[in-house]
């Protein structure tokens, strides 16, 4: 029963719940990340006076919890562009920290558990020295962790701030340089756009590669536990988009360029089957976002049925668990040519789950292998 889709895309449907339905829809709310966008969804439609009072206090501390972290994370900004411009180095935010500082409206209830950023590889080194000597650090301490990100990935290994404990991802590209997918990193670099003076020396991606970014994140992903919560940054970013009519083409044109069409379709699939996202007739025709396919894109739809909900028990079937892993694989399989998926399944296979601990802390913190949690 997926109350939280219901309630997200129906917001005068709340009027309906019992008191048993009002618990569950917090208990998938909260599994999704999207307590404080759905009280703010809820508000905008003008049924926050319908929503009990139990059930309203979970809500609105979910928003005023994501209301704490938008002020966070321009503080955030700050540091990493007080760190970064001595050594010439352009701070692009992405992602959720580039929905807060454009004032987007994905940014609305958004909860974040790290930072990304995206500099040029050339300035990988030099990024680096200068995040250390402001305190942060590499959060993975095993070789072959180093090795992993070094050599195969699209970002260097998680960062932390030993006092802070902000926790930040550097991005040389949007997909690891092993994916099937290559968009050319400085394309986005290059159509970047600088803030202003409210958050001076700061840059965002154009609005059309935001959205690539996050449909290639979401679909190149592996783990269900945010795929809805990014499903709805897409929806509204989207919704966004689309105030301006030509701007839909662009960002066709756009993911041509950058060979993103693939993901742009599926974003453009799930956001309007599943969120009711307002899809122009020729955009539809263009991207063929909506045709029935073949038998592949038929099991991709049912295992996206699946993990695009809310990962609580209460909206799983029996072909969940099967949906789960299949997502796994398919991630895998995306990010990495057969022979070294086959190398990294058999490393993450044979060594056990580790225990790293905090620099500058005795908190042990449990961390399967490669693993990093999504932002």
């Amino acid at each position: 029963m997926n109350l939280l889709l219901n309630a997200y895309r129906r917001p005068d449907s709340i009027s309906l719940l019992d008191e048993r339905q009002w618990d569950l829809l917090v208990r998938q709310a909260r599994h999704a990340n999207l307590l404080g966008r759905l009280f703010l969804r809820l508000q905008a439609a003008g049924v926050e006076d319908k929503i009990p009072e139990r059930p309203h206090n979970h809500l609105l501390s979910g928003a005023v919890m994501a209301g704490e972290q938008r002020h966070a994370i321009r503080r955030e900004a700050r540091y990493l562009q007080e760190a970064l411009a001595p050594a010439g180095i352009p701070v692009i935010l992405l992602k959720g920290a580039a929905y807060v500082a454009a004032g987007l409206p994905a940014a609305q209830g958004r909860l974040f558990s790290d930072v990304d950023i995206l500099l040029p590889k050339a300035r990988l080194a030099d990024a680096e020295s200068a995040l250390q000597l402001k305190g942060w650090v590499s959060t993975a301490t095993d070789a072959y962790d180093q090795r992993y990100y070094r050599q195969w990935m699209h970002e260097l290994p998680a960062m932390r701030h030993v006092f802070r404990g902000s926790a930040l991802d550097v991005h040389h590209t949007i997909l690891p340089p092993t994916s099937r997918l290559k968009p050319d990193a400085s394309l986005l670099i290059e159509a970047s756009v600088e803030l202003g003076k409210d958050l001076p020396g700061i840059r965002t991606l154009a609005l059309p590669d935001l959205i690539l970014h996050s449909a290639c994140h979401l679909f190149h992903e592996g783990e269900p536990n945010n795929l809805l919560r990014d499903l709805t940054d897409l929806d509204l970013l989207l919704r966004h988009l689309a105030r301006d009519d030509a701007a839909w083409d662009e960002l066709i044109e756009r993911a041509a360029r950058l060979q993103l069409g693939a993901p742009l379709r599926l974003a453009l699939r799930y956001c309007h089957s599943l969120l009711e996202t307002p899809v122009p007739g020729r955009v539809q025709a263009r991207t063929g976002c909506l045709l029935s396919g073949n038998w592949v894109q038929r099991l991709r739809d049912a295992m996206y049925a699946r993990v695009l909900r809310p990962q609580h028990p209460s909206t799983a079937d029996a072909l969940t668990p099967l949906a789960r892993r299949a997502l796994y694989i398919r991630a895998h399989w995306l990010r990495m040519p057969p022979h070294l998926l086959a190398y990294h399944l058999a490393h993450k296979a044979i060594l056990p789950a580790r225990q790293e601990t905090h620099p500058l802390s005795t908190e042990k913190i449990e961390l399967a292998a490669g693993a990093k949690k999504a932002a």
